[in-house]
């Protein structure tokens, strides 16, 4: 049996990684394409990341998976678009309960949530935070949407121009050439898997910088349980999934304005941290809650995908 992810390349996505390891452990084979090569492939299984999907080929069961809402402007029309045009799948998943609500399908297809998600076993570095070699990191995306002037200006003529920053991320370039006079900024990615949290491990204090408005305040933040899973202690603006996720999960962050007007090193570095319960966010479990190997077996007579792949499989 055949499952083809089927995206554009526009964004990275460690699900794909995630879903890899897990399906070819129990003995599926997994191939990643961009839509316009899909008829190239032969598969049993489309797995589209959507984007739009207008087509579904009638001999393969049909996935659509939602890792975000549309971002303004235009946001609710452009999700719209996406729903009324989609081709209809036998099975739907939605990042986390907002993505769902905002897409509200009542067809009556079957659909789970999978929220992010973190490898069992993180590579971590055992450097103290004094040998680390960055005074913090941030991770994610670099776009003009998320608004991450007020960050970089903390580091090129504010309250932290004398720390030093380690950007992880991809399509940067246009930015770290107009930061390039600055040395105290770094840029690396894109990365993924044990090289993206070796990377993490490197810097004293991570940022998880989020604007207060949506869909991102809303929107699982895969950076702050990255930063949570590696145990790094985190700076995060102040909105209502970070605090949701603070209440629930445990640990203690140092939360500042949206404007960032409240960061200095004084308060990062006198603040008492501490790390959240990440048990419940690794990949396979988060997986297995989505509904969807249920789905699968129900499809294909004989699968078992929710048992233990046998030790030394892949």
């Amino acid at each position: 049996m055949t499952i083809v992810f089927v995206h554009p390349h526009r964004a990275l996505l460690p699900e794909i990684e995630a879903y890899t390891d897990f399906f070819t452990t129990r003995g599926l084979k997994t191939l990643v394409c961009h839509p316009a090569r899909l008829h190239e492939k032969e598969a049993d299984v489309e797995w589209h990341f959507m984007g739009l999907a207008t087509r579904r080929h009638p001999g393969r069961v049909v996935i659509h998976e939602y890792a975000s809402a549309s971002v303004p402007p235009l946001a609710g029309w452009k999700d719209l678009l996406k729903k009324w045009l989609a081709a209809t799948p036998d099975f739907r998943i939605f990042n986390n309960q907002y993505v769902q609500s905002r897409f509200a399908f009542r067809d009556g297809i079957p659909q789970g949530i999978r929220d992010y998600g973190i490898p069992r076993d993180l590579p971590l570095q055992g450097h103290s935070a004094g040998s680390r070699a960055y005074d913090f990191v941030y991770a994610g995306s670099v776009e003009k949407k998320r608004n991450l002037e007020p960050l970089f200006a903390c580091f090129t003529h504010g309250s932290l121009k004398g720390r030093s920053l380690l950007v992880l991320s991809r399509d940067y370039h246009r930015l770290s050439d107009r930061l390039k006079k600055y040395p105290n900024i770094s840029f690396q990615g894109p990365l993924l898997g044990r090289e993206y949290f070796q990377n993490l491990c490197l810097a004293r204090y991570a940022i998880n910088y989020i604007p207060d408005r949506l869909p991102f305040r809303e929107q699982t933040s895969a950076k702050m349980i990255d930063y949570g899973a590696c145990r790094i202690p985190v700076i995060s603006t102040d909105y209502g999934w970070a605090r949701g996720f603070q209440q629930q999960y445990g640990g203690k962050y140092c939360f500042v304005k949206g404007d960032l007007s409240d960061l200095n090193w004084e308060r990062v570095s006198g603040f008492e941290y501490g790390y959240p319960d990440t048990s419940q966010w690794i990949w396979e479990n988060q997986i297995r809650r989505s509904g969807v190997l249920d789905m699968l077996e129900s499809k294909f007579k004989g699968l078992h995908l929710r048992q233990e792949p046998p030790p030394g499989a892949s």
